[in-house]
């Protein structure tokens, strides 16, 4: 086993403590930072690695677990000041060529853009390592292996160092030290079987840690595992019950929202500790991207049957 030590960085998204970490892993033989967050955090992040004694040249390994803007959206100014940026194969092109992933979040955030996410730098194609299910990533002395983790994307890697993992969101959120787990599925890609099963295949794994980007270190991962797989069920055939019952988006957000508030008050938790959690994960984006999987899967069916 490899000496490490593992600095949880909070990149204060938004002002806003705990809600997205970036994880710098000192190794033996150098640093590995495992998410970026988005660019508008890079200047937290920088200010962070220089506390821990670093500068931003002694990181030369980032590790991404897919390639949403609060995981990756920093990587290419990584890549462009000489770090090698390991990313899943479907995301690599997006991390290169970024103008797609740019137009269509500006749709969605509109003139929020910048200030949420800050720039998308292109990175070199020659800093990005396309990563495949299994493949192992050596840096800082350290042997880290890539696993196929779909559900929330499918450009999703879970990360594993020995018997701790960088879940990314595949292992769902949950805050710090607050007791309210949640689950992010915005759209396009929330799939809900291949998403249980990769929570199956995590479990095998028999973690001692996780670390999930939202937030923090996790040491009941069996338990945690178990009661986001229930969560992800409940939360999608919620949402299809809503809609089978001709809910309207707009009163089914209401509706979600009001649900999971009231998860929230039923383990104490304060309006400013849910405000938190909205920020990390603004519940209408879940909305939108369960009814669009729930459509899909209708499509599919009416497609089987004719």
């Amino acid at each position: 086993m490899g000496v490490y030590k593992i600095h949880i960085l909070d990149l204060n998204f938004q002002g806003v403590a705990e809600t997205i970490a970036a994880y710098l892993v000192e190794g033996p033989a150098g640093l590995v930072l495992v998410e970026t967050g988005p660019g508008s955090a890079l200047p937290t992040l920088q200010a962070q690695l220089h506390q821990h004694g670093f500068q931003p040249s002694d990181v030369q390994h980032v590790i991404v677990t897919h390639i949403h803007f609060d995981h990756a959206g920093a990587a290419g100014w990584w890549a462009q000041n000489g770090a090698t940026i390991y990313v899943h194969h479907f995301g690599a092109g997006h991390l290169i060529n970024p103008e797609k992933l740019v137009a269509s979040a500006t749709r969605i955030y509109g003139d929020q853009m910048d200030t949420l996410w800050g720039q998308l730098l292109p990175a070199p194609v020659e800093r990005v390592v396309p990563l495949f299910d299994g493949d192992t990533i050596e840096a800082g002395g350290l042997t880290f292996k890539a696993i196929e983790t779909p559900g929330h994307a499918r450009h999703h890697h879970v990360i594993q160092l020995e018997d701790i993992a960088f879940t990314g969101d595949a292992a769902g959120m949950k805050l710090g030290n607050r007791p309210l787990l949640d689950i992010p599925a915005p759209p396009p890609e929330f799939d809900l079987e291949p998403w249980q099963a990769s929570l199956d295949k995590l479990l095998d794994y028999n973690f001692t840690t996780i670390y999930p980007t939202h937030f923090g270190a996790i040491h009941d991962p069996a338990a945690h595992l178990r009661a986001i797989k229930d969560l992800v069920h409940q939360s999608a055939h919620f949402v299809r019950e809503k809609m089978d019952a001709g809910v309207t988006r707009d009163d089914l957000i209401t509706q979600y929202t009001a649900w999971n508030h009231s998860r929230a008050y039923a383990v104490g938790l304060s309006d400013r500790a849910i405000q938190k959690y909205e920020i990390a994960n603004p519940l209408y984006m879940s909305v939108d991207g369960m009814m669009r999987y729930w459509r899909k899967q209708g499509e599919r069916s009416s497609a089987a049957g004719n």
